[in-house]
């Protein structure tokens, strides 16, 4: 009886290392538990506006965890969470073909498409620095300006603590913990 209960001592503590490793070592258990929806569509936007479709997704897993029509408390709308009036802005700028607003809230082609012309045009505006385009996606390009100008947040990926507002500051974590854990994961889409 006693060598019955040592054995099991030493066989789950093994099992459990043995499953340890697997979760750290394999590539099939990370894309499982860190999934990427509408890869082509998150590929095909990538190339079109330069972005690494990795990002795409990771801004998509923060934004609706690859739901098409989702809409936040504050009524941003569709798998990218982008505003009514900045989807409204992005079709008078950029060439969408038959994309509506209302598109952009419920398919998700729609909706990775404004999101990710959205994202090259931040990125424009921030001199590529990811951390700034980030912030600004999700606060407003406007309101980052103003943290800049007034010194309140230098756009440094080591200062995000000091991002005033606490949901933009877990926005902008968020996105880098999901876009760093999917490079480790996938190569490419």
């Amino acid at each position: 009886m006693k060598r019955r209960v040592r054995r099991k001592r030493y066989i789950i503590p093994l099992l459990l290392i043995l499953l340890g490793a697997l979760f750290i070592q394999s590539d099939w258990l990370g894309k499982w538990i860190y999934p990427i929806s509408f890869k082509e569509e998150i590929k095909r936007n990538a190339e079109l506006y330069e972005l690494d479709p990795l990002l795409i997704a990771a801004v998509i897993r923060v934004e609706s965890n690859f739901k098409q029509s989702a809409v936040s408390r504050k009524g941003a709308v569709g798998i990218m969470q982008i505003m009514p009036d900045t989807a409204s802005w992005i079709l008078e700028k950029g060439d969408f073909g038959d994309i509506t607003v209302e598109k952009a809230g419920t398919e998700a082609h729609a909706g990775i498409a404004l999101g990710s012309w959205y994202m090259k045009e931040l990125n424009r505006q921030f001199d590529a620095n990811l951390v700034l385009s980030l912030a600004a996606y999700n606060a407003g390009p406007g309101k980052v300006r103003q943290w800049l100008d007034k010194g309140v947040w230098d756009g440094k990926e080591g200062t995000i603590q000091n991002i005033p507002y606490g949901e933009t500051r877990h926005y902008v974590q968020r996105v880098l913990y999901y876009y760093k854990k999917y490079q480790d994961i996938y190569e490419t889409l």
